[in-house]
């Protein structure tokens, strides 16, 4: 799939950081590829968080904007968050 500006929310921010929520169907694998958020360049910084939450799985994961050329963002492989109910 492709990436939705509808699934991204910013959370907070400050000090020219920001933390930033993504609701998708795709993957975390998907996400993480350099490109996936290039229509977002205007608004993602170096540094930003983001929490990528896979609808479809449901899975979770954390990662960090790791460059943005204005035009190409890049976020890091990112960690994926166990998501367990035992009871």
């Amino acid at each position: 799939m492709a990436y939705s500006a509808s699934g991204l929310t910013r959370m907070a921010g400050g000090g020219g950081h920001n933390v930033w929520y993504y609701d998708s169907a795709d993957a975390l694998s998907a996400v993480r590829a350099s490109g996936y958020f290039n229509d977002a360049a205007t608004m993602m910084n170096v540094g930003d968080v983001v929490f990528v939450y896979d609808n479809d799985a449901p899975t979770m994961g954390i990662s960090v904007v790791l460059s943005n050329t204005g035009s190409v963002v890049d976020i890091a492989d990112g960690t994926a968050l166990t998501m367990t109910d035992s009871d």
